[in-house]
């Protein structure tokens, strides 16, 4: 998978192809989806959600420019999988998840793989984790309409954070925000598709 999907494309920072390397894809899904588990394809993971294909895992993980000392927000955490991606990369990674049921999936997966540095908890993505703020990165792996502006304020000044932004799966980008200390500046990346991110309510954003 990495020699062939991440690696042989436009993936080259040692630490994420490292890390991609480390983490059993397959330990983050279904039995019945393991013949394909490191295939660059999204899988479902249960209650409308999937876990992202190999090579957006990288990409995104690439993009911020990680570093051992940093503290990550990940919105959107699913099965865990990017979490333990992060996990290999930086210092620590607080992961917010909607779905109970999920939840309690990743931390028996990522405890079973012996993680000590990534934080799960349940609650609405859009309003982050104030009580650990600021962070250095913030991933979002769910699709918004809008740049949440809870997670925009618990971003460090000079800190990055990747999302996918549009109003529909047919009509998303990957957007890089860099926050500054008069606002944030932001660009696309590429286009992209992702499910929505869903508020602890039940309805999509």
């Amino acid at each position: 998978m990495v020699a062939e999907q991440i690696a042989g494309r436009d993936i080259i920072d040692p630490a994420v192809l490292q890390a991609m390397r480390k983490v059993a894809r397959r330990r983050f899904v279904a039995p019945k989806y393991r013949h394909v588990a490191y295939s660059d394809q999204p899988l479902p993971i249960g209650f409308g959600q999937t876990i992202s294909q190999p090579y957006v895992v990288a990409f995104m993980t690439q993009a911020l420019q990680l570093s051992s000392e940093d503290v990550v927000l990940e919105i959107g955490s699913g099965c865990g999988y990017q979490s333990a991606i992060l996990a290999e990369i930086v210092k620590s990674v607080y992961a917010v998840e909607v779905i109970e049921q999920l939840v309690r999936r990743s931390e028996r997966t990522l405890a079973e793989l012996g993680y000590s540095n990534i934080y799960v908890k349940r609650g609405n993505g859009r309003e982050g984790w104030p009580q650990k703020a600021p962070f250095s990165h913030i991933l979002v792996a769910a699709a918004s309409r809008n740049i949440p502006k809870a997670l925009l304020k618990q971003l460090s000044v000079g800190g990055k954070m990747i999302l996918p932004l549009g109003n529909s799966v047919w009509s998303q980008n990957l957007v890089m925000i860099t926050k500054t200390r008069r606002g944030h500046q932001q660009h696309k990346i590429l286009p992209v598709r992702f499910v929505p991110l869903v508020e602890e309510r039940g309805r999509s954003k």
